[in-house]
């Protein structure tokens, strides 16, 4: 998997060109006497221009790994579903890879996240049926995998249903009308803040999953293991954000389940609670707020000034707030295996998309 960025950028201008005034005199005129100021991205501070935002929804079991796509994602959402187990709401926008993937199911908790980015692209590969109508109300452009072509969703002949869903976000992004262009959801970028404690490791349990994130000041990422072993992408690195939140939130059984009888949790990701925010081997104990589902979330210092995130990609992960994460002053995380293979990309079949 590899980011094609001269399509992408094509396509990523289209898609959000509509609507926007052109500034092309202002630019002439000035472009001699001025210095042009530094892009950033609003979503994870890479220096890049905002762009179309796509939801791809992700999983995250044991045989979902090594997952396609994640190093590319601006932020990345872990949420509780059904069985203790978790599932990823993976936003991407500076940069769009080839592939991405193993796409599954969406989720209640998906609907309240997504609200605050505005009309974006929402990639997953089904839903509840009850579930369906509140979608396709939301202010999303649905892009489900039950409307849309196999050669967009595509099956991967290496891996086992239904961890083998796969999808082409070039090409869905080419027919998608009206996705937003990226804009802040809350935080902001900048130096870090005085305060806080240094910190090794960091762990946080699910009821039947769990991840470590180790700082690496070599990599200056966090870098991250699940269940135990590293966390990989499909090409054999190790996934690790710059700004690493844990974000304390109420989660409770919803009006919704899947098909074994398994009750759908929710995430309240509207009100107010702890979290950590991790960045540049420091955490940082702030306050998090939403005070309703447009506006964006904001982490505040004890002090009420706002919490800077390092510039990268930034990790959220929604744990319940009656347990407690565990601060790890010294612990090595599960070092990434050598391999003398070239790594894969998925091998798309003619299966349909389910």
């Amino acid at each position: 998997m590899r980011v094609n960025k001269v399509a992408v950028a094509v396509l990523l201008l289209g898609l959000s060109a509509c609507g926007s005034p052109s500034n092309s005199a202002t630019s002439t005129s000035e472009g001699s006497s001025s210095t042009p100021k530094p892009l950033v991205h609003p979503l994870s501070g890479r220096d890049v221009s905002p762009s179309a935002v796509l939801a791809v929804k992700i999983d995250d079991t044991e045989p979902a790994h090594p997952q396609i796509g994640l190093a590319s994602a601006d932020v990345v959402y872990v949420e509780q579903v059904e069985g203790g187990l978790t599932r990823l709401a993976a936003i991407f926008s500076s940069e769009i890879p080839t592939q991405i993937g193993p796409v599954r199911s969406a989720r209640i908790s998906d609907i309240d996240i997504l609200a605050p980015y505005g009309r974006v692209a929402f990639a997953y590969s089904g839903a509840q049926r009850k579930l369906l109508p509140v979608i396709a109300d939301a202010n999303v452009v649905n892009l489900g995998a039950q409307r849309e072509s196999p050669k967009i969703y595509y099956r991967d002949e290496t891996r086992n249903a239904p961890t083998n869903l796969i999808l082409d976000p070039i090409a869905l992004l080419a027919k998608a009308d009206g996705v937003t262009t990226a804009q802040s959801v809350g935080w902001h970028f900048g130096p870090l803040p005085a305060g806080g404690e240094t910190l090794t490791s960091v762990e946080m349990h699910w009821p039947a999953s769990w991840y470590l994130a180790t700082w690496s000041n070599a990599e200056k990422r966090w870098m991250l293991s699940h269940d135990g072993d590293a966390d990989l992408d499909s090409l054999g690195g190790q996934l690790g954000p710059s700004t690493l939140v844990v974000q304390m939130v109420d989660i409770h059984p919803s009006v919704y389940g899947d098909k074994f009888g398994g009750n759908t949790p929710q995430s309240e990701t509207v009100g107010r609670g702890d979290a950590l925010v991790l960045r540049d081997g420091r955490v940082f104990k702030v306050t998090w707020s939403r005070p309703d589902m447009a506006s964006g979330t904001t982490f505040s210092l004890p002090d009420g000034k706002e919490m800077l995130f390092a510039p990268g990609q930034v990790w959220i992960w929604l744990a319940d707030r009656t347990k407690s994460p565990q601060l790890l002053p010294d612990r090595t995380p599960a070092a990434a295996p050598a391999s003398s293979s070239t790594p894969k990309s998925a091998a798309p079949s003619a299966s349909p998309s389910k």
